[in-house]
């Protein structure tokens, strides 16, 4: 996927956090250990170092939710990242992002931290992140 076609769908699909811009997927895609998993209606990205792994964000396009996509997309991720050597994965999501955060518990993370106020919602209020966790080793 281009930066164009990930910044387009993020924008679809994110309200908290914003929606990143092209530039910004330019900036990620450039930088050491980050990949891109899925397609055109759901993708992943994130990044190893060393032996651990973030999940930087999931986005599945709205007209195309409960099909799978984000636990498929999501698999994709996980087993790109063990491919690459991590062990470990991580991620923050939005305290008020009810469908993912059932979507990761359902996948096997944990609550392993909190960050309050860490994400804005449109109107301004602040939104605690939750920093949830999973091994990734095949025990």
């Amino acid at each position: 996927m281009t930066p164009q076609a990930l910044a387009h769908l993020h924008a679809r699909a994110m309200t908290v956090p914003r929606p990143w811009s092209e530039a910004e997927f330019v900036r990620l895609l450039d930088s050491p250990g980050v990949f891109v998993c899925g397609g055109a209606q759901a993708f992943a990205l994130g990044r190893v170092a060393a032996d651990e792994a973030e999940l930087l964000t999931l986005a599945t396009d709205p007209d195309h939710r409960r099909k799978g996509l984000g636990r498929s997309t999501l698999t994709a991720f996980e087993a790109e990242a063990a491919a690459r050597g991590a062990t470990r994965v991580f991620l923050e999501v939005a305290q008020s992002n009810t469908p993912a955060i059932a979507l990761y518990t359902s996948q096997g993370y944990g609550q392993t931290g909190a960050r309050p106020g860490y994400y804005r919602a449109p109107h301004g209020a602040p939104v605690d992140a939750l920093i949830l966790s999973k091994s990734l080793d095949a025990t």
